[in-house]
């Protein structure tokens, strides 16, 4: 009698929650794969889909909404150094996400954390009027407190200084913060989360990683704060990663983003008209800078990669560290090699997960069969960069797979400046040289139980 109580409940449980995931419209390999977790581990199921799996979280979406429309409507939309470009990319780019083409003087390439930080502090310590800081990751480890201490410094000048984290991505002290704070700058989480409130989430995270000095100076790019981003510290085990550097109009949109998710984290619009200035009209570099999010109509990232990829006529360069792709990027990804694209891919050959690695080479069968070249990196490689018949770059936080097209803030640009794309060409062709060349036969290789961990990991996917 007990056991068929304790089955009819297990039963109705079942079925409220697998109403209430149908209802959330998810795609149906995501929706699948959570009906049958919790089908199957019931308690193992409900514990992680309460902490990962709702992702509607419509009350922070519309809070973060609102935060977004009170910044433009504060500081203006438009900008004075919009331009046109009729392509159907960038048409796409501008509707998916609602930001403006734009010009920049300067566009620049920063390989690695040692270039990226020596930039990103060399800016920080000219800035005159403010420095906005927006990072997923930021350590309180060595690279930490160099970033750290170049900002206590401005702000003791008399900058404002604002340092905005993820909840979940970073967790500094605060005998860390207190220096910043002493000094009068600012410091916010963003979606903290909190274990006392009734339904903690680990989602809605905020992956973007952002730097904006004095409104013209910007950066964007894989590169967090910490030491394991940088051979400075870390030596050859320091991850392979690439930034970009923006002097110019392009800028405007950095910072409507950061200005948007600090809105957001503190509840409160920034309200100084000097943060958006006055730039030249002399500019020729032409940047497109892309923010995607769970509070947007549109998957901008993911369509904008999947645009990229299915205009390609000659060749695609791909790097990314996680490579999870859903099924429209996948038969894009397929599609281009089949009408005779040269495709390369570059992922790490151990990622800093192995069920992400495990997940990704799963799909290597067939985008080898469809003529997809795919290299392994030999350490982690976190760049997340796209060159297009070599005329059309992006680089930006997105990853290629669910959780950044669906469920992360992220922020990238498409980048039209030849000198930058050719700069990323050329980083992806010496990567490459130090990459192991995964062929068919290879794979063919591959034991049983080797095929059996990826197939197994491959099920996860749309969670991941």
């Amino acid at each position: 009698m007990l056991v068929s109580v304790v089955s009819t409940l297990e039963i109705v449980y079942v079925v409220f929650l697998a109403t209430y995931i149908l209802l959330e419209k998810r795609s149906s390999a995501a929706t699948i794969a959570w009906i049958l977790i919790l089908a199957m581990l019931p308690i193992v199921g409900f514990v992680l889909y309460f902490f990962l799996g709702n992702r509607v979280l419509l009350r922070k979406r519309m809070r973060h909404a609102r935060a977004r429309a009170d910044v433009r409507q504060q500081h203006g939309n438009a900008s004075a150094s919009d331009v046109q470009l009729s392509t159907q990319l960038a048409r796409l780019t501008s509707r998916a996400s609602g930001a403006h083409l734009a010009t920049a003087r300067e566009v620049r390439v920063l390989t690695n954390g040692k270039a990226c930080f020596a930039a990103i502090e060399e800016a920080i310590r000219g800035a005159k009027h403010h420095v906005h800081v927006e990072y997923y990751i930021f350590e309180g480890d060595v690279t930490g407190t160099r970033i750290r201490d170049a900002l206590v410094e401005r702000a003791k000048a008399g900058v404002q200084v604002r340092l905005l984290v993820d909840g979940v991505g970073s967790s500094l002290s605060r005998k860390f913060l207190r220096p910043l704070r002493d000094a009068g700058g600012q410091f916010a989480r963003f979606n903290p989360i909190s274990f006392g409130r009734l339904l903690p989430r680990v989602n809605m995270r905020n992956h973007r990683k952002i730097v904006v000095v004095d409104g013209h100076v910007g950066f964007l790019g894989g590169i967090n704060v910490g030491d394991e981003y940088t051979e400075e510290v870390s030596r050859r085990e320091a991850y392979r990663d690439t930034h970009l550097r923006i002097v110019g109009a392009a800028v405007r949109e950095l910072q409507f983003a950061f200005l948007e998710d600090w809105s957001f984290a503190t509840g409160t619009v920034v309200r100084d008209k000097n943060l958006f200035v006055q730039l030249a009209t002399d500019e020729t570099e032409l940047v497109h800078v892309v923010a995607s999010g769970p509070d947007l109509e549109w998957e901008a990232i993911q369509q904008v990669y999947f645009t990229m990829i299915t205009q390609a006529e000659t060749s695609l360069k791909i790097t990314t560290p996680y490579f999870v792709p859903d099924d429209a990027i996948r038969i894009a990804l397929c599609a281009a090699a089949l009408r005779g694209v040269v495709v390369e891919l570059i992922v790490p050959q151990n990622s800093d997960s192995r069920i992400v690695t495990a997940a990704a080479r799963s799909y290597f069968d067939e985008l080898l069969r469809a003529g997809v070249q795919i290299y392994e990196y030999p350490k982690m490689v976190h760049a997340k960069t796209i060159v297009v018949d070599s005329k059309i770059a992006s680089i930006g936080s997105a990853n290629m797979d669910n959780r950044s097209f669906r469920l992360n803030f992220e922020i990238g640009a498409v980048v039209y400046a030849k000198g930058a794309v050719a700069e990323l060409e050329a980083s992806f062709d010496a990567d490459k040289a130090r990459c192991r060349h995964v062929t068919s036969r290879s794979r063919n290789r591959l034991p049983i139980p080797g095929r059996l961990a990826e197939a197994s990991a491959r099920l996860l996917s749309p969670l991941l």
